[in-house]
């Protein structure tokens, strides 16, 4: 029997499987999601005239400068939430495709963040439009975690580069 001599290079690396159609139908509603954060962004800078309108509905007895100050607040709050959304959808995106085994997960905790901080956004004056792409951002992401937990895309996290 012939026994060839170890050679000094690496070992050939295991081939990834090919993406399920499943995690690529999650890659893209993840790429949905950070299309519609950065819409739903424009929307709420563009109807900030009537926030203040819903400020003032929501607490009649606030002052002027209480109106305006938590006019600032949640302009602000919203600009900075927006941000890191779509930063974090495009991260979850790459690292889904790329067969990440922690990115599966990590889209799930995520999912789960943005579903509390819905629930809280509904405690907190704000214009309908709004919270109609918050709404549709919050689809977008149950719809990728149920795309990724689909039983023909745990091999390509178990098997994928970690």
């Amino acid at each position: 029997m012939y026994q060839p001599y170890p050679t000094p290079g690496k070992m050939p690396e295991r081939q990834r499987p090919a993406m399920p159609s499943s995690v690529r139908t999650a890659v893209r509603f993840m790429y949905a999601g950070a299309a519609l954060s950065f819409i739903e962004l424009v929307v709420s800078l563009a109807t900030v005239g009537s926030l203040k309108h819903a400020i003032v509905t929501k607490y009649p007895h606030y002052t002027t400068t209480q109106v305006h100050s938590a006019e600032v607040a949640i302009v602000a709050g919203v600009v900075i939430e927006a941000v890191i959304a779509i930063g974090l959808w495009l991260w979850m995106a790459r690292a889904n495709a790329a067969g990440r085994s922690y990115a599966r997960i990590m889209g799930t905790v995520l999912c789960g963040i943005y579903t509390l901080f819905l629930l809280l956004s509904l405690r907190r004056p704000s214009v309908g439009v709004g919270l109609a792409f918050a709404l549709l951002v919050w689809l977008a992401g149950v719809g990728a975690v149920i795309m990724l937990w689909r039983k023909e895309s745990g091999p390509y996290f178990t098997q994928g580069a970690q």
